[in-house]
């Protein structure tokens, strides 16, 4: 190649050309390295950030919404964003254009999972979400088509309110309004400038809407409203149990049925919006381990119950389960009404 003079080029060109070089110089040592990767595609195009997520966009095809959390945030929220918004890489995006999947994810049972589940930052006070663990871990209830549509009500309503009272103070940010909501639930006086957060935002009300939801989203899990934190991840941690030895025999409760499963294989049954509906399983399921505490042992069982089902059924479903006790477990269940005891011996949730 023909070697360049600089010094015989005019000034302009000169300085063009050095800072050709330099930007050369930089790709070559910073992105370069790129090729050295395992993955086959980034060694072959190396120049490329990343890659298309072609799967991830058929996902949002045909949605005129999408769910959307940040990354890292001292408050871990959700809100609608429209399709035509591109967000970047700090946006975690949620394939889902239901209200009532916006109502599950920011009620206080998904938030204290992902907090706990997920990791940190700075301080310790601002949690990051990682969909591989805060979602895909992450066992969503089985609620009624009653209960799906009081959650979507509540789920638009908290999304109206928030984004009507941002259009007429444009400086009031999430941020704001949550900061002034966890000073509320806590008991701690305002200072001035949170006083005028507290009017802009209206957050009285963001906080009944807010609690609302989360009395609506436990009901569909069977928890009481105040169940405290241990309670609440003793039972999804049962749960996520329970769908996963399903999963293992070949039964998958989609959340987007259409579109994860539009052909309705019968390898991989769908439930009925109710949840009466029996699965079709390839194989026998996969025992789940008795529990060894009493409150994890009623937990895992009110959670089985999902279908009608008798004692010895029941019990011959977990390892190490006799079936008087989980007999004297139902029975229990049922003195506090949440379990329902059918005329064949069989039980069901309530």
């Amino acid at each position: 190649m023909r070697e360049i003079r600089l010094g015989h080029l005019r000034p302009h060109a000169r300085t063009t050309c050095a800072i050709c070089f330099r930007r050369f110089h930089w790709v070559h040592d910073r992105v370069k390295p790129r090729a050295n990767k395992t993955r086959e595609k980034y060694r072959r195009e190396w120049w490329i950030h990343a890659e298309p997520r072609g799967k991830f966009r058929a996902a949002l095809a045909d949605l005129r919404r999408f769910i959307v959390t940040s990354r890292t945030a001292r408050h871990r929220t959700f809100q609608f964003l429209d399709a035509s918004f591109l967000p970047e890489t700090k946006v975690v995006i949620f394939a889902f254009d239901d209200a009532f999947h916006l109502g599950v994810l920011s009620s206080r049972i998904h938030v204290l999972f992902a907090n706990r589940v997920g990791g940190w930052l700075g301080v310790g006070n601002d949690s990051t979400y990682n969909h591989s663990d805060c979602l895909e871990k992450f066992p969503f209830p089985t609620a009624t088509e009653a209960q799906k549509t009081h959650i979507r009500d509540l789920a638009e309503r908290l999304e109206t309110h928030r984004k009507r009272q941002q259009a007429q103070y444009p400086k009031l940010t999430f941020t704001d309004l949550y900061n002034v909501l966890e000073k509320l639930r806590g008991g701690t006086p305002l200072n001035a400038r949170e006083q005028i957060t507290h009017s802009h935002g209206l957050v009285t009300v963001l906080r009944q809407l807010h609690d609302d939801l989360d009395t609506a989203v436990a009901e569909t899990y069977g928890l009481p409203p105040i169940a405290s934190d241990e309670a609440i991840l003793t039972h999804l941690c049962a749960l996520n149990a329970q769908r996963a030895a399903e999963e293992r025999a070949g039964t998958t409760r989609y959340l987007r049925p259409a579109f994860q499963n539009p052909a309705r294989t019968t390898t991989q049954a769908t439930f009925d919006t109710d949840g009466t509906k029996a699965p079709i399983p390839r194989k026998a399921a996969s025992k789940i381990p008795w529990p060894k505490t009493l409150s994890e042992q009623a937990q895992v069982v009110r959670s089985a119950l999902t279908l009608p089902i008798d004692a010895v059924t029941l019990a011959k479903s977990f390892k190490g389960a006799r079936t008087d006790r989980v007999e004297d477990l139902l029975e229990t269940l049922v003195s506090l009404g949440q379990a329902r005891a059918l005329k064949d011996g069989q039980f069901v949730k309530a």
